[in-house]
């Protein structure tokens, strides 16, 4: 009877005070703890078994992520076990802050010095913050993450890498209600070695004429010779003519449009692309500002474009301008600077949108993703579609964090690498030969060693020869055009005209209103120059 932490009754007023702090100090830091020494032993045991088992299950998860993390990831990410991980965190929750609430009337305030009484209380809610606080928000998240999940991935089978690499097709899509099916103008494909995550990009400019079609397309029973019906029949005009008129071909598919654009890319290509991911432009920009922006570099000053006239095909005045140097783009700048090509052609584009794509996965950081998961997860409910299953997630986020901090190697069938005409009499013969020669030097431990002369720059940068140059203009007949540009990782921002005079928005929305759109050309010609940050 005489024992203070049991019988408090018969102990000084300090040493209550210090018995309090320490009974909830010990809930807080072994759950059950407090019951043992201080009140029902019984309920003690039974919490402590449950708290031992739970840093069993901690322990196992460690060693999980440090032998096994793609199982770990599929295990969080699987619908079934993710609700059930769920459930037992809410019930972990509510066990706690039963717990802290045992341990306030084995306190017993009222034997508290008056001067005590708030201080306990209010370290009672700190602590109930974080613990039970913690465990419920984790709950949360998880449901968040787990509602995100099923809205965008698939519940179909898992696919198998083709030589080494898993390629997905990403559509930059746009949609409207005047509009049946979504028309893509980004076209991307993104391949990422199986075992390394060492990653390539190549581009297809949306104004490709002739697409072939992958062997065993419904479509090649209708274009057998190519998407090849006359100028309006450009590879992003195939998604909204499967959707309107070709739909029965793909009995059973979700997204006819989709899935016939990704065998003419893959045809056009000579590359076996295995899944795709349709991305909404208002839900790109949002994925961006969720993750509070992304850093670039930019070579030249790009136009947030105003009305476009269809009688006089011009645009209007711009809305905004996004300057030359390093910027941190917001969603809508970031939009507009991968969509915007007034003043430069199709190519300037693809060259940012690679550039956009590269930045959001170089900062797209674990601390980010923590942070911001809540937003990054909602805004990722804009993905439209994508036929990629949820039971590899693991797989690939693990292939993503290994991709990090590597260099990404990149192909446009345009300009840089092609002739500009060559996107309409494309030869698919040089088309094959260049991705297989992109591929061989983003592939296992010789990626490293020079490909064809070129060797690898930093994200953000095209190939280089051995020389230092950029690689040649590959002409529509194979033939090579020396070029001899500053590397794209290295320019200098264009800031200033010719005559040394720096370039101001109100300089280049004088040259709009003046209609002298070939001085606006020239001043913003370098804006395709683009490197994340």
């Amino acid at each position: 009877m005489t024992d203070p932490v049991r019988y408090p009754s018969s102990a000084s007023a300090p040493v209550r005070t210090k018995r309090a702090f320490v009974l909830l100090l010990m809930t807080l830091l072994v759950p059950g703890s407090a019951q043992i020494v201080a009140g029902d032993r019984k309920l003690g045991r039974l919490a402590l078994r449950v708290t031992f088992g739970v840093w069993a299950l901690l322990l196992a998860t460690i060693l999980l992520l440090v032998l096994n993390r793609p199982l770990l990831i599929n295990v969080i990410t699987n619908p079934f076990t993710s609700l059930l991980i769920i459930l037992v965190l809410v019930a972990l929750a509510l066990g706690w802050a039963f717990l802290f609430i045992n341990t306030l009337r084995l306190i017993r305030p009222v034997l508290l010095a008056p001067g005590a009484r708030p201080a306990v209380g209010i370290a009672l809610v700190l602590a109930l913050i974080l613990s039970s606080g913690s465990l419920g928000y984790a709950a949360y998240l998880l449901n968040v993450g787990r509602n995100a999940i099923g809205s965008i991935f698939s519940s179909g089978p898992a696919i198998d890498p083709v030589e080494g690499r898993y390629n997905f097709l990403m559509m930059g899509g746009d949609a409207g209600d005047d509009r049946t099916g979504r028309r893509p103008d980004s076209l991307s494909v993104l391949s990422v070695d199986a075992k390394t995550g060492q990653t390539a990009i190549i581009s297809v400019p949306r104004n490709l004429q002739n697409a072939q079609f992958s062997e065993g397309s419904p479509m090649r029973q209708i274009y057998p010779d190519g998407y090849n019906c006359g100028d309006e029949c450009l590879i992003n005009a195939i998604n909204t003519e499967v959707t309107n008129e070709h739909a029965d071909l793909y009995p059973g598919v979700a997204d006819p449009g989709a899935q016939a654009t990704l065998e003419a890319v893959s045809g056009t290509l000579g590359l076996t692309i295995q899944a795709y991911v349709l991305v909404d432009m208002e839900g790109f920009a949002k994925l961006i500002d969720a993750m509070g922006g992304i850093r670039i570099k930019a070579g030249g000053w790009v136009p947030m474009s105003g009305i476009f006239d269809e009688v006089s095909r011009v645009h209007g005045m711009p809305l905004g301008w996004i300057p030359a140097g390093e910027q941190t783009l917001n969603g809508d700048q970031a939009l507009w600077y991968g969509r915007s090509r007034e003043f430069v052609d199709d190519y300037a584009r693809i060259q940012r949108q690679q550039c956009v794509q590269q930045a959001m996965l170089k900062q797209l950081d674990p601390a980010t993703l923590l942070a911001k998961f809540e937003d990054i997860a909602n805004a990722g409910t804009k993905v439209v579609d994508s036929n990629i299953s949820s039971s590899q997630l693991g797989s690939f986020v693990d292939l993503a964090m290994k991709a990090k901090g590597q260099d990404v190697k990149r192909l446009t069938i345009g300009p840089p690498d092609f002739d500009v005409s060559f996107s309409t009499v494309p030869d698919f013969d040089v088309i094959h030969d260049k991705v297989d020669q992109l591929l061989a030097s983003a592939s296992g431990p010789q990626a490293a060693l020079p490909v064809d002369g070129m060797v690898p720059v930093p994200a953000g940068g095209g190939r280089l020869q051995a020389s230092g140059t950029l690689p040649p203009t590959v002409l529509a007949g194979g033939r090579a055009q020396a070029q001899q540009p500053t590397p794209p990782s290295d320019f200098t921002p264009v800031t200033t005209t010719p005559y040394g005079e720096p370039i101001t928005e109100a300089m280049l929305n004088q040259l709009k209103s003046e209609g002298n759109e070939q001085a606006l050309r020239e001043l913003v010609a370098s804006n395709g120059l683009c490197a994340p940050l």
